[in-house]
């Protein structure tokens, strides 16, 4: 059994997005980035760890399908998070929103997320820049 350390990939409710007001927010003031089937909104949170929330309607499948799919997406999630850019150590709110599609593996999630997580802190990235200079 491991110890705790910063070393373990765990998965717990602060690591959640839990109120709407949460969702509100990524949606609103976030940064949108698609690919696939997927979209995800990020937001700076300033809470020092990365957040995610998913959002899968009925249209992508039956109640099996969709909790197949948000199971895949947490754990994409839990995996990928250490990995995710941190500039001026700021930590993000993500919300992934699913379009109805074929089923994919845990990989092709991981390398989606991943891609559009860096996509979206990117382009925060240059906006805080162009905010800085102003």
């Amino acid at each position: 059994m491991t110890g705790p350390g910063p070393d373990r990939l765990l998965f717990r409710r602060r690591h959640r997005l839990t109120r709407a007001t949460e969702y509100q927010a990524a949606y609103c003031e976030g940064w949108r980035k698609s690919a696939g089937p997927i979209t995800i909104y990020a937001r700076p949170n300033g809470l020092g760890e990365h957040r995610l929330g998913l959002s899968v309607g009925r249209r992508v499948g039956g109640a099996v399908v969709r909790n197949r799919i948000k199971r895949l997406l947490r754990e994409a999630f839990r995996l990928e998070r250490a990995g995710f850019p941190t500039p001026g150590g700021q930590s993000f709110d993500v919300v992934i929103q699913v379009r109805p599609h074929g089923a994919l593996g845990l990989v092709d999630y991981r390398e989606i997320l991943s891609r559009l997580v860096g996509r979206a802190v990117e382009s925060i990235g240059r906006q805080g820049e162009r905010d800085g200079g102003a």
